[in-house]
């Protein structure tokens, strides 16, 4: 394999930071091709330090980075690597950020609060970047705090196809862990074949992060198996609880399925036994071996990464990658 697709006179580059780079490679894999060579670095003071091991010039460049741990390191080194393809002349700049740093803090909940996704949007811009991708983001709207195009996609497709292996929409639920993901769950019930809906009402102090309360059920989950559907799992505090409740009425058992498996913390003790029957995530950011336990399923989202950068690339729709029947 090549590092470059050349299509024309136009030129696929994936480049990689230290993140997550099983990601890169195997969404290089993919596309038939290889993560282009680089040097990074830390240096003694923390510093980072980024070269390109390849000319750049006139190519279309995918900078692809995980945002787990160490969020504020890896935006960094993100950030240094688009500086330095726009250095070298690379025609074109997206920066794939599968779990898009600082998305949670994308409004103000009380006075004198930061917009920090909107600052993020604005550093990748002011790096050179000419594009965002991005999975499963914590508000949609976020889109419009990047001036240029941002690609949001979602991993339903990749996590509904493996739910409807295990279990029966005729006796599913899909419940949604708070009212602010209902669409995200009605989404998930009407690509299950028209299961019921359900969400578990709940309260949270805003000056207390990672902390909620799960107060009870809205919806009709007795006797049913339950698919708690949302797009992150941090410390796992707000899951495990819903998990919880769902179980005191009545459910039958519970799958938890998520796109970005954060797992700080307490996250793995708490899911793996919070008596949920399965915890699906995709590997949007690395799991190392030390955070896998025995309930927890991981799915690859590098075809979907694959998929939406070789449309791009051609200029083609990643909306039709989502529409009606692509499932």
């Amino acid at each position: 394999m090549s590092g470059i697709i050349t299509t024309g006179e136009k030129q696929l580059v994936i480049v990689s930071g230290r993140a997550h780079p099983a990601l890169a490679e195997d969404v290089a894999n993919e596309l038939g091709i290889e993560v282009l060579s680089s040097t990074a670095y830390d240096f003694a003071n923390g510093e980072t330090y980024v070269r390109f091991n390849e000319s750049v010039r006139g190519c279309d460049v995918f900078v692809l980075q995980s945002h787990g741990d160490r969020v504020n390191d890896w935006l960094m080194e993100q950030l240094i690597m688009v500086d330095a393809l726009k250095r070298a002349s690379a025609k074109r700049i997206t920066v794939v950020s599968p779990f898009f740093p600082y998305a949670r803090q994308d409004k103000k909940h009380l006075g004198r609060e930061p917009i920090s996704a909107r600052l993020v949007a604005d550093l990748y811009k002011t790096a050179g970047a000419d594009r965002i991708m991005s999975v499963d983001l914590h508000s949609s709207q976020e889109q419009g705090f990047f001036d240029g195009p941002w690609d949001h996609l979602w991993a339903q497709p990749v996590l509904v196809e493996y739910v409807r292996t295990r279990v029966d929409p005729a006796s599913t639920t899909v419940v949604s862990p708070d009212a602010g993901r209902i669409r995200v769950a009605e989404r998930w019930a009407n690509q299950l074949g028209g299961t019921p809906l359900a969400f578990v009402h709940k309260t949270r102090d805003v000056t207390r992060p990672n902390e909620s309360v799960a107060n009870r059920v809205v919806g009709d989950v007795e006797g049913r198996s339950c698919v708690l559907v949302d797009d992150m799992i941090d410390t796992g505090g707000t899951i495990a609880k819903a998990v919880k409740v769902l179980l005191d009425n009545g459910a039958k058992d519970v799958i938890i399925v998520c796109t970005h498996g954060v797992l700080s913390g307490p996250a793995v003790e708490r899911l793996s036994t919070c008596g949920a029957r399965e915890v699906v995530v995709t590997d949007t950011l690395p799991i190392p071996e030390a955070k896998r336990f025995k309930q927890l399923t991981v799915l690859r989202i590098a075809p979907l990464l694959a998929r939406a950068i070789k449309a791009v690339f051609d200029d083609g729709s990643v909306t039709s990658l989502f529409e009606e029947g692509s499932v």
